[in-house]
């Protein structure tokens, strides 16, 4: 049976049909090929090597992640919400272990990502579950395992359930998001994937047009991006790798951040 093929570097699935010996994200110059050339993997490979390690941030929040790591590294995270959960970000590995849990929680009502770098084997996600894929449409062409499960979205908002909301942010990609979520405590809580990047001494967000290649956003779109975040109040941060939780004074700490662009 023939194998889809996976791009090692940045764990995006290919179907079955694809001829092509190049990654269609990585040679984009927001990823980037490794010196010693393209590399592929397939799901068997991967399954054999790694498995989907789970970890209970919140009562509502799950991180999953690959263990060890894979490609990028990037987290998703499950949101349990009453009227249906969501899948914020993907990983390219969905194991039965995985899948089990998931469905004790209730299943998947959606997914969300925030930019192509994640969209990862999204389609098996989709399919596995039965739920749409919510995708900005101005990253069509980042889609390279296309499927009917995919919900383009034209706006700067959308709006689910239970107060979950999926919100155009810009920077990375012109459809970078963010999802912002009730907080039971205080404020709202953000899931930004890579959207910010939080520095290892948690002091400090960066938002750049690409972070492998330290390639800066243009000064005009860091002030668009101010003023959207301006008018969004929260008490809580969750980024794109598992250290990238941060609990006190996010706002302030990503304003003072996005001011030192000049």
């Amino acid at each position: 049976m023939n194998e889809s093929k996976i791009c090692a570097t940045c764990g995006t699935k290919y179907p079955v049909k694809y001829l092509g010996n190049s990654c269609l994200i990585c040679e984009d110059d927001r990823q980037y090929v490794p010196l010693d050339g393209q590399k592929w993997t397939s799901s068997v490979e991967i399954i054999q090597k790694h498995a989907v390690k789970i970890k209970k941030l919140k009562a509502n929040l799950f991180e999953l992640v690959v263990d060890p790591v894979f490609a990028i590294g990037q987290r998703a995270i499950l949101v349990v919400s009453q009227s249906g959960n969501i899948l914020w970000d993907c990983i390219p590995l969905l194991d039965k272990k995985t899948v089990a849990f998931i469905n004790e929680k209730g299943g998947l009502q959606a997914i969300t990502i925030s930019h192509p770098h994640y969209y990862s084997n999204m389609k098996d996600w989709a399919e596995t579950f039965d739920c749409p894929i919510f995708l900005p449409n101005s990253e069509q062409d980042f889609i390279v395992n296309p499927s009917d499960k995919i919900q383009f979205w034209k706006d700067d908002l959308v709006d689910f359930w239970d107060g979950i909301q999926l919100i155009r942010i810009g920077g990375h990609f012109p459809g970078s998001s963010v999802l912002l979520l009730p907080n039971t405590n205080r404020k709202r809580i953000v899931l930004c994937g890579d959207t910010f990047n939080l520095s290892l001494s948690m002091k400090h967000f960066s938002v750049m047009y690409s972070y492998p290649n330290r390639i800066p956003l243009l000064i005009k779109e860091i002030d668009e991006i101010k003023k959207k975040m301006q008018h969004i109040d929260f008490d809580e941060i969750y980024g794109f790798w598992p250290y990238q939780n941060l609990l006190n004074k996010p706002k302030k700490i990503l304003m003072e951040s996005l001011e030192r662009y000049k």
